[in-house]
């Protein structure tokens, strides 16, 4: 008896790995006679309607029955695009990788460049909807650095590319970031009272990122460091170039009337 109970048990497990076998190559079973085109367009709608996974195994298929032609080229870059938009942000890149080094001159390069950047540029997801209450300090930079670089990289080599005007706006978008990002620490190093510190994070925002909605505030940052610092004449002078070019600003208040301690600002 014990013979036949341990014999039926095997055939079960044997039974069980046959039929996962069998659901595994599905697929490749019933697309065994397809042609490259019909492969291609299958996947094609697969990726389009969000079955990411079913459309990178077919996209699989396609490379290795047709490992040459146009088809399969096409079915690297769209493998790369379900994986990013399946969440799978080193799978996506690592196909990219792999098609620039097979095809370093290929006529779509550039939208290898600008896949790369969407990748990092969506690290944070909820970056675009939040771009206005974005806690900067905790974004993260070498993100933002890199989709930057993608981004700029396709705007030099192909200033006509199709991708370049999103690849410019979200370039926008990024130096925002940049700005928010050392506006974040300046206001740190304030509340902490590390003015020189400080002075230099507001200054960099001023310097290097003038046309962000940030210049205002380094402005006043900057005068109140001055200030703790001892440098009346240049928080005086920086003050000035405040009411300047910020006359209702909410910060120049405490200047106008000299009766609203500026750290209440930042408090």
């Amino acid at each position: 008896m014990k013979k036949i109970l341990i014999a039926s048990c095997v055939a079960l497990v044997l039974t069980g790995c046959a039929n996962k076998g069998t659901s595994v190559d599905k697929d490749a079973q019933i697309t065994q006679s397809w042609t490259v085109q019909q492969l291609y367009t299958e996947a094609q709608d697969d990726l389009n309607g969000k079955n990411y996974t079913r459309a990178v195994k077919l996209y699989d298929i396609l490379q290795s029955r047709f490992p040459n032609g146009r088809y399969a080229q096409q079915a690297q870059l769209d493998k790369a695009y379900a994986h990013y938009r399946d969440a799978e942000p080193a799978k996506a890149l690592a196909e990219l990788d792999s098609f620039e080094k097979k095809y370093p001159k290929h006529e779509n390069l550039d939208y290898v460049f600008y896949l790369r950047g969407l990748v990092a540029f969506n690290e944070d997801t909820s970056f675009v909807t939040k771009l206005a209450s974005q806690d900067w300090a905790d974004r993260d930079q070498k993100a933002n650095r890199e989709a930057y670089g993608h981004f700029n990289t396709l705007i030099t080599r192909w200033p006509d590319s199709k991708y370049a005007p999103d690849a410019r706006d979200r370039m926008s978008k990024l130096v925002v970031a940049f700005a928010g990002n050392e506006m974040a620490i300046a206001r740190y190093y304030l509340n902490r009272g590390a003015y020189v510190a400080a002075a230099n994070r507001a200054q960099n925002v001023i310097q290097h990122y003038q046309n962000t909605p940030f210049t205002e505030e380094a402005l006043a940052i900057l005068a109140a460091s001055y200030d703790k610092l001892g440098q009346t004449q240049l928080s005086q002078d920086t003050q000035r170039v405040l009411l300047s070019n910020f006359p209702q600003s909410q910060f120049s208040e405490g200047w106008k009337s000299n009766d609203i301690p500026w750290w209440r600002y930042w408090k």
